[in-house]
């Protein structure tokens, strides 16, 4: 799921994951406040798996700007603000031992990238 939102000068895009918000703060912790070609330079030889789904959502937000921006040039684009909150957890249950029951916990997170040019807001 992807929303879009325009405004003078910025792009956003939001998507979903099946990760967990930790793995995917430690990625977006290395290309936070960078321009658009380095982060995704970085995130192609990045080994974490959450990588992928955040260059894809990234790609994203640059053709949500190309499309909906006008006048925007790609190459003075950079990572304004890159937010990643909890989702929803789906619960399941493992079994154990003697008819004991373990809760398992799989989280989701919510990925928000918001980008702007170098020489707007």
């Amino acid at each position: 799921m992807i929303e879009l939102l325009l405004e003078a000068e910025r792009a956003r895009a939001a998507g979903e994951s099946d990760r967990a918000e930790r793995l995917f703060r430690l990625v977006a912790d290395g290309v936070r406040g960078l321009p658009v070609g380095d982060a995704l330079a970085i995130l192609k030889f990045t080994p974490q798996a959450a990588a992928k789904p955040l260059a894809k959502l990234l790609r994203s937000a640059v053709a949500n700007a190309e499309q909906k921006g006008g006048r925007v040039d790609v190459d003075e684009l950079y990572v304004k603000t890159l937010t990643v909150d909890q989702g929803p957890k789906m619960r399941r249950f493992l079994a154990r031992a003697m008819g004991r029951a373990f809760r398992v916990e799989k989280k989701t997170s919510h990925v928000y990238v918001e980008l702007g040019t170098a020489g707007g807001s």
